[in-house]
């Protein structure tokens, strides 16, 4: 008879990614939302298009629901699906004529505005958006949802770097208590010394050149992607 083999850490990180899989399906299943790769994919189009000449403002949100995972913890997956599909739902009969809501991913939206409105008037929009935020669990409580916002060919023209903006004002909003909006602001460079292999900055200069685009800010994305993987 064979031996059954114990259940390794490397097994409850696959159940993991299966059941966040399947909580991604369900919610998207019910919102029918484009999701975090079609959001880039619009946005790049967006960016390569002839908005910034025709005078468009093009200005994307990241909505991060404030502190969600205490709801799967407290109510349950069932309860935490709920309360995502009422998010979304709640932002889609918001938005202006126009704008596009994506899922992005876990308990993010994103959302992208193009038309002649100003980026001010798309920030109050936004600031509404979060005050009469309606959504509670099922214990009556209410929750809070925190924005960060970046405004094309002003904050970025390239579809990563505006996303890293965006990003950024959320996390600063995050960081300043929640329950905020933020828009995306100049970024104070701090030097600092790295090593990096000749093989490295020959095929970070041959990228550079094929993108057109600064070798710093190739590798300000790079490193953006490696704090997400590590949720820092």
């Amino acid at each position: 008879m064979a031996t059954k083999r114990p259940i390794t850490v490397e097994d409850h990180k696959n159940l993991s990614r299966q059941q966040a899989a399947k909580k991604r399906t369900a919610v998207n299943d019910a919102l029918k939302f484009p999701t975090g790769d079609q959001f880039e994919k619009d946005l790049t189009q967006i960016l390569e298009s002839d908005a910034e000449s025709d005078g468009e403002t093009v200005v994307i949100a990241l909505i991060d629901f404030d502190e969600f995972m205490h709801i799967n913890t407290d109510f349950g997956v069932e309860e935490g699906d709920r309360v995502l599909i009422e998010t979304g739902k709640y932002i889609k009969s918001q938005v202006p004529t126009g704008a596009e809501v994506y899922r992005i991913g876990g308990d993010e939206f994103g959302i992208i505005f193009r038309g002649t409105t100003e980026r001010e008037d798309i920030f109050l929009f936004l600031n509404d958006l979060k005050n009469n935020f309606p959504v509670k669990t099922g214990d009556g409580a209410g929750h809070t949802i925190t924005i960060g916002m970046a405004t094309a060919f002003v904050d970025a023209s390239r579809c990563a770097e505006l996303v890293r903006k965006a990003d950024g004002a959320l996390y600063r909003a995050k960081m300043g208590g929640r329950n905020r909006v933020a828009m995306a602001k100049e970024e104070k460079m701090v030097p600092k010394t790295s090593h990096y292999t000749q093989d490295q900055l020959q095929r970070l200069a041959k990228l550079a050149k094929r993108e057109d685009v600064g070798e710093a800010i190739l590798l300000r994305e790079a490193l953006d992607m490696l704090l997400k993987k590590y949720d820092i």
